[in-house]
């Protein structure tokens, strides 16, 4: 069992939709929770369209990534870590066909510098009507 882990929840990410944290840190890394484009406090996703029985009617690939983006953002600077402290990212998309050219423009704007280590993956549904969500591994300093 690691020593020095700690469970941290930021309090502008959206809350987690289960029983698990936002990150939890072990030594110097920090693992963060799947992370989607739901805005806090609210159900609202981003360019996001829906039935009456929550089914997704349209979607806008764009304003989802840049949300799950900024979502991250938000975990990592409540941890005490940085944009540019991501080494790793795996990304779930649910259309890789049509929305991996958008995604991955995109996200070429926000890593232009930082550049960590990219796994992105199809997968037929996530547990929330999107259709991105970030799994992210990033270094922090251990006070």
């Amino acid at each position: 069992m690691a020593k020095n882990k700690e469970l941290l929840n930021s309090g502008k990410a959206p809350e987690p939709v289960g029983l698990y944290p936002h990150a939890r840190r072990v030594g110097n890394l920090l693992f963060l929770s799947g992370v989607g484009p739901r805005e806090r406090g609210t159900k609202n996703i981003p360019g996001v369209e829906l039935d009456a029985q929550g089914n997704i009617l349209n979607y806008d690939i764009e304003a989802q990534c840049h949300s799950v983006f900024r979502n991250v953002r938000y975990i990592l600077e409540d941890a005490g870590a940085d944009w540019d402290d991501l080494v790793d990212v795996t990304v779930f998309l649910t259309n890789m066909q049509d929305d991996f050219q958008t995604y991955n423009r995109i996200y070429a704007e926000y890593f232009k510098d930082n550049q960590p280590c990219r796994t992105t993956v199809e997968v037929n549904k996530l547990p929330t009507p999107i259709a991105i969500e970030l799994k992210c591994i990033a270094t922090i300093i251990t006070p």
